[in-house]
This record gives C-alpha cells, sequence and structure tokens, in this order.
C-alpha cells in the first residue's frame, strides 16, 4: 500500500486488478462504528465490498468471501477491523 491514497482506493485498486470484476463497490462504513470496538480517527477501518467476477463462478459462498479476505490480508495487516462481502457471478447479479 501507498502512504497517499485512501485504504477504499487500495481496496477498490486491488480487488479491480485481481478480480476484473464487472461491478465494484467499496464504500467506507467508518463512521457507522465510531465508538465500537476497531474504530479510530479517521475512520478506515469498517468497510462494505459488493463486487461482481467471473472468478467467483463455481465458488462457495464462503470460498468467495476466503477469496477476497486473502486478497485483502494486506490491509488487515495495517488496520482495517471489519469487511463486509458481498461477492457474486454475473448471472447471479442480473
Amino acid at each position: 500500500m501507498t502512504g497517499t491514497a485512501t485504504l477504499r482506493d487500495w481496496i477498490e485498486a486491488k480487488l479491480a486488478a485481481e478480480l476484473a470484476p464487472a461491478r465494484l463497490d467499496v464504500v467506507d462504513e467508518s463512521h457507522l462504528h465510531a465508538g465500537h470496538s476497531g474504530a479510530r480517527p479517521g475512520g478506515e477501518t469498517h468497510f462494505r465490498v459488493d463486487v461482481v467476477s467471473d472468478a467467483f463462478e463455481g465458488k462457495s459462498r464462503v470460498d468467495r468471501h476466503r477469496v477476497v479476505n486473502a486478497l485483502l490480508a494486506e490491509a488487515f495487516a495495517r488496520g482495517l477491523h471489519a469487511l463486509a462481502v458481498k461477492a457474486r457471478t454475473p448471472s447471479e447479479a442480473g
């Protein structure tokens, strides 16, 4: 990760590069968790990801989450506390 990009930008770039998604939404929801465990001033601790990719074809929901979590391991190591994932194939997304 670079020091100039936001964590949101880094997550988006990483998932875009690795999954070639048809759709990708990355939302920083840290403000919703102020005062909770893992929250810190400045946010960038709690994110929601909605990703649609052919890479998920034939994978279970759990395996899809494992793929996303593995790709973002560096973000977790640097302070990402919580990640909500919605991972679908293009046929599931409609």
